[in-house]
Parts: C-alpha cells; structure tokens; sequence
C-alpha cells in the first residue's frame, strides 16, 4: 500500500487505536465524555411512526382491498412498510458505536467501541498531546484529530460540524486546566 492511500491511512488509523492495552487507573479520570451519534427518535417515536406509515400506506388501499387492484397493491404496500422498517433498524444498529474519551494529569485515552463490538484504543501523556483541527479542506467538515505518541487518531468521526468545533474547545479547556493545576 502507498504511504497516501486511503487504506493505508486507515489502516495506520486501526494500528494506532489498537495498539493500546485497556488503561486501569484506581484514580478517577480528571474530565471524561462519552461520544454517541445523534438519534433524534426513540423507541416510542419509532413505534408511533411505523403506526402512522402503515396507516397511511393501508388506508388508501382500503377501498380496493376486495378487487383485483387490491390484490395488486396490498404486496407494494407491504414490501414499502417492510423497507421502512428495515431502514429505521439499520439506523439503531448504528448507535452501538460510541468513543469513551478520558484525561487524567499524566495520561489521555481513548476507547472507540466499533459496531461489530472490537474496541480500538489509544493513549498518550497530555503534556505532549497535540490537538489538530482543521476547519476545512480536511477530509470532513471540522476535522478533529489527537496527536500523541508518535499517533494520530480521529475524535468525534459521527459528529456533526459544529459538535466538533465545541469538543476541540473543551477539550482545549481541560487540557490548559492541567497546565494550571500541575
């Protein structure tokens, strides 16, 4: 793989994560945030939408429901419903991804819990952490990424811009507390 490449990156990405054994500290973390992407409709949101869809796909087909058009339509209407169903459970097994990130005065690290349950971890000292944000021209939108250890990691990958615009700052935040308190 060239050094450019995008698997090459993303496999330099996977190495730097999971090269970290898990840390276990008997001292509490300074500051922690766990990072989950959004999702805007619960379970009872869910429920009442997949009511709401299937009524409103059903009840126009109503009238034809003993003729032939019927007989037709019943099964487009069903397989509509059933991708909509599929989409929305799609969406849910997203939310199993999420990034643990702590700090300590000595040591920060990251845990990011991928959707096929492996857990990729980095870690390094604060003091010599580097915070990287690039507004635009990145790969993405506000790019945030975490240099330390001789590696870099991406922070907040689900997040939308303007989240990881306001993690940078906190995080900053946290960061300058350590230089104030050590």
């Amino acid at each position: 793989m060239p050094p450019g490449s995008a698997k090459f990156k993303r496999a330099a990405y996977d190495a730097a994560l999971s090269s970290s054994a898990p840390v276990q500290r008997d001292d509490p973390p300074i500051w922690e945030i766990t990072l989950r992407p959004y999702r805007s409709l619960g379970k009872k949101g869910f429920r009442n939408t997949m009511i709401i869809a299937g009524f409103g796909l059903l009840l126009p087909t109503l009238p034809y429901y003993f003729s032939a058009a019927g007989s037709a339509i019943l099964p487009f209407t069903g397989a509509a419903l059933l991708l909509l169903w599929l989409a929305f459970k799609a969406n849910y097994r997203q939310a199993g991804l999420y990034e643990h990130l702590r700090l300590w005065h000595d040591l920060i690290a990251l845990e990011r819990h991928e959707l096929t349950g492996e857990i990729l971890r980095w870690q390094a000292n604060p003091y010599w952490l580097k915070i990287n944000f690039t507004q635009s021209g990145g790969p993405v939108e506000s790019y945030l990424t975490l240099f330390g250890n001789g590696r870099e990691v991406e922070l907040g990958a689900f997040l939308s811009p303007k989240e990881r615009a306001a993690l940078k700052g906190e995080l900053e935040v946290q960061i300058n507390r350590l230089d104030i308190n050590a």
